[in-house]
């Protein structure tokens, strides 16, 4: 519990900051009357040590902190050009003497265009090009005092506003590097979820049309023989159970890792289906009435997870549309090791319609979206023989080879 004393930090830096700012101005200023005509040179050091007193207020309060430095800028070089005139000569002197309160001038000027800078990094340019104007018309009205004639003042001016405008440019340039990091960042997160997203729809969709299409075949297989071959009937049933808690059990351990927000704080969740799963998808599209042979051709060894998961991926949604479309009995799945590349070839015999738009939905873009991401090839459409072929070609990387 907080005493009542007890002041937050913010507030206390806020007013550690101000009184920080608030002393610049004060002993710069007496700075500036106690060594007025000798304030040139290196005697200019202690003025620009002083500077050091702005740093915790700008960064906080940009605007108020020029104010507080403009403001001490300008009675700073009036009070030594009127110190530095002094002792060089009577005002009416013949020619008019010009003063060194110019390295003043050029002191605080610097440390103004500094602020401005800050400004336009951090503030909007209407704020910045404001504070700009005002500080220039500030550095101008002063150099009036220490300037003598009209081609000095306009020199002086020129160099104050190409000061001035340096200052604001590369500020500016700052903030639009600024915003343009955080819109590439803001970029690149939104298409880190849509690609999320996709992952997901595909993964949902590959594992749930698989499941689908086998319980519609054996619910349908079930309704025809229940009443002539009860057996048959429990068969399919069984089937369509055990598919279903598959299913089911798959789209829990998905859920569970979207929500999962530590791994390592819950149970380990499935390991992503590869090539050794195959056995099983052929088992339950055997139990779905169509015949799978694997041929396997190559040399057959380890692969990355991307590539056996998307080759997997690939099989099973071409299976898919073969056991809910198609209508062909049987299918074929070559699977060819090669030295730079793994080719997935599956056919069938059937209606040739297993691959195409209106017959397979999203299953086609799917197929066809796993294979790009790998930078891969993807080809699928009737055969002239009759049936239909899905074909893919994922390339290996070279320390797979």
């Amino acid at each position: 519990m907080k005493a009542p004393l007890d002041v937050p930090r913010s507030l206390l830096a806020e007013v550690l900051a101000w009184c920080s700012g608030i002393a610049y101005v004060v002993l710069l200023y007496v700075v500036v009357l106690n060594t007025g005509r000798e304030l040139t040179g290196v005697r200019l050091l202690p003025t620009a040590l002083l500077a050091v007193l702005l740093l915790p207020l700008v960064p906080r309060r940009p605007l108020p902190a020029l104010a507080l430095l403009l403001t001490v800028s300008f009675a700073a070089t009036v009070r030594a050009d009127s110190a530095m005139a002094a002792w060089l000569g009577p005002a009416g002197s013949t020619p008019p003497a010009e003063t060194q309160a110019w390295q003043i001038a050029y002191l605080q000027a610097v440390l103004s265009d500094l602020t401005v800078g800050w400004i336009a990094a951090t503030r909007s340019r209407l704020t910045a090009a404001v504070a700009a104007v005002v500080a220039l018309g500030m550095q101008i009205g002063g150099a009036s005092y220490y300037r003598e004639g009209t081609s000095s003042f306009l020199a002086a001016s020129a160099f104050l506003a190409l000061m001035m405008v340096t200052a604001w440019t590369v500020g500016h340039s700052v903030r639009e590097r600024r915003r343009h990091t955080a819109d590439l960042r803001a970029r690149a997160a939104e298409q880190a979820v849509v690609a999320e997203r996709l992952r997901i729809a595909r993964e949902l969709h590959d594992m749930v049309a698989h499941s689908i299409g086998v319980i519609a075949i054996q619910a349908g297989v079930g309704r025809r023989v229940i009443d002539t071959q009860p057996s048959e009937a429990r068969n399919a049933l069984a089937a369509i159970e055990d598919t279903s808690r598959d299913t089911l059990a798959g789209l829990r351990r998905m859920l569970g890792a979207l929500r999962q927000v530590d791994p390592e704080d819950g149970a380990p969740l499935r390991p992503t289906p590869v090539f050794a799963d195959l056995d099983g998808l052929v088992e339950r599209t055997r139990d779905a009435g169509v015949q799978v042979d694997i041929e396997w051709l190559g040399e057959r060894r380890a692969l990355p997870t991307e590539i056996e998961l998307s080759g997997y991926r690939i099989i099973q949604e071409a299976i898919t549309n073969v056991v809910r479309h198609s209508g062909a009995p049987a299918c074929q799945v070559i699977i060819d090791y090669q030295e730079d590349d793994l080719s997935i070839e599956i056919t069938d015999e059937g209606r040739g319609s297993s691959g195409l738009p209106g017959a397979a939905g999203y299953g086609l873009t799917g197929m066809r979206e796993r294979a790009a991401l790998l930078h891969g090839e993807f080809t699928a459409g009737p055969r002239s023989e009759g049936g239909f072929r899905v074909a893919a070609r994922l390339p290996l990387p070279v320390a797979v080879t």
